[in-house]
């Protein structure tokens, strides 16, 4: 199957042709690289038309729980969900270490339902480098809704907010007093937030910790001008909560269209996009030219050892790049 075969089996909404466009976009062989900007120039016009949710927070709160407990919610009234799920990297194979497709069985089932693990490469910020063209894939082959649940590494996660629409941050009962540490980060780029696991004995912290972020969130967390984000309790492992939720992710959203902000927000993520990929490309190109790469283990030992500044070192590779010599 070559690329435009590729790209209109993804259009009518295939999802091994899906499954198949992710991987190419993800390699990172060259030759695939380019077949890949070939695929998603193809698609570009399909795209734009789904709910962008991203869901974060810190390891074992429960997001994989909540993602299906909402896509689950979601396909039951008639949502395409395609859930995009940043996992670790494994240093032995580069591949995900978690595979929360597997902790998803009751959405797996689901026809209107498709799960992407996708390994981090160690890319900080709780996404990985090909994640927004995994979602315009899912778009442009028909989901509704494209829910990204990001690694789960801490408030320094804020990458997700040059993805999608929506950032909903999950929190655990009892957390409210790390609230002073996380104004700064993840937090202020966030527009809904849940507390999970308000189930059995754990309610009334639960209701402790939603009243404590709920007051931070009338003092000063505002992603949308005037609207107050809102903080939920959720029990995802019960499913209750969810739909209150989802009410809330749609009423942000509507609040971004309302206020022309929407595509204003598209914008600048797709600008985002295209200098992480410059970076990308400019690396690459530094790494595989042969004069920099017959300098590089000479840099890298003058800097080991002090001889020069690491900032010197990447100017003078960085010359040699563009002199060619």
């Amino acid at each position: 199957m070559n690329v435009d075969e590729l790209a209109h089996a993804v259009r009518a909404g295939d999802r091994r042709a899906l499954a198949r466009a992710i991987t190419l976009v993800e390699s990172a062989r060259e030759d695939d690289q380019y077949e890949a900007a070939r695929l998603l120039e193809l698609v570009l016009p399909s795209t734009g038309a789904a709910a962008r949710v991203g869901i974060s927070g810190p390891p074992g709160v429960g997001k994989s729980t909540l993602i299906e407990a909402l896509g689950c919610l979601l396909v039951a009234r008639g949502e395409q969900v395609a859930v995009l799920a940043i996992d670790p990297t494994s240093p032995t194979t580069g591949g995900s270490l978690l595979g929360d497709k597997t902790r998803m069985e009751r959405l797996q089932a689901s026809e209107r339902a498709f799960i992407r693990p996708s390994p981090s490469t160690g890319m900080l910020g709780g996404t990985a480098p090909h994640s927004r063209d995994a979602l315009l894939l899912c778009e442009a082959a028909g989901f509704s809704v494209v829910l990204v649940e990001t690694v789960g590494v801490g408030q320094s996660e804020i990458a997700i907010a040059d993805l999608v629409d929506t950032v909903v941050l999950l929190l655990p009962p009892g957390g409210g007093d790390e609230l002073q540490g996380q104004k700064r980060g993840l937090l202020e780029r966030t527009d809904v937030i849940a507390v999970n696991k308000a189930d059995g004995a754990r309610v009334a912290d639960a209701e402790r910790t939603r009243a404590d972020y709920a007051n931070a969130a009338h003092l000063f967390l505002k992603s949308v001008p005037g609207i107050t984000v809102p903080v939920l309790v959720v029990s995802a492992l019960e499913g209750q909560g969810v739909d209150r939720l989802w009410d809330g992710v749609r009423a942000h959203r509507q609040a971004l269209i309302d206020a022309g902000l929407l595509e204003v927000r598209r914008a600048a993520q797709a600008e985002r996009a295209l200098w992480q990929a410059l970076e990308r490309a400019l690396l690459a190109l530094l790494q595989e030219h042969p004069a920099v790469r017959a300098a590089l283990p000479g840099a890298i030992d003058d800097v080991r050892a002090g001889r020069i500044s690491a900032s010197a070192a990447a100017r003078e590779l960085v010359a040699r790049l563009a002199r060619g010599a």
